[in-house]
């Protein structure tokens, strides 16, 4: 049972992975493409408007160093801002800019048609989302004990800019 298990998520990240490969971004985003660190980091912001910087660095798994510098390129590409709180300048809330929103209905609207005549009923799109949801929750509360390791047990980098 454990095997078969085994193989039917194995079978499911892969084509997760798969479809992901097949949906790229629109080629109409301004100012142009992100980074994938940056596209992490704009999603997470985007679900969470309002947030801290040192929340969105560690929910991203980025050290602050280099979260400091996803920031800066993705305030200069106009898509986030950066708001001093109000009761402590020191901290800094991060907001989508208009243009961020744009991107976001651009890639909706990109997507949906991509999916579009695939014969997926509500009730399926439904529990597929939600199962989704499930397993990033648990793959983001649960950080693997000493570090990030791949298939064969060798530590793994943290992702960087470069990916």
């Amino acid at each position: 049972m454990a095997e078969r298990q085994s193989t039917e998520l194995y079978e499911l990240v892969d084509l997760i992975h798969a479809v992901a490969r097949r949906l790229p971004a629109p080629l109409d985003l301004e100012p142009g493409p992100c980074t994938p660190i940056e596209i992490s980091v704009m999603r997470f912001v985007g679900r969470n408007p309002g947030v801290s910087a040192r929340a969105a660095a560690d929910a991203c798994g980025l050290p602050t160093s280099n979260f400091a510098r996803v920031l800066k390129s993705l305030v200069a590409k106009g898509l986030l801002e950066r708001r001093s709180d109000p009761n402590d300048a020191r901290i800094v809330h991060l907001h989508p800019t208009d243009l961020a929103d744009k991107n976001s209905l651009r890639m909706r609207e990109h997507w949906a048609a991509a999916l579009n005549g695939v014969g997926l009923e509500r009730d399926t799109v439904a529990a597929t989302t939600q199962a989704l949801r499930r397993i990033e929750a648990r793959l983001s509360d649960q950080p693997p004990a000493g570090g990030r390791h791949d298939m064969n047990g060798r530590k793994q980098r943290r992702p960087t800019d470069d990916g």
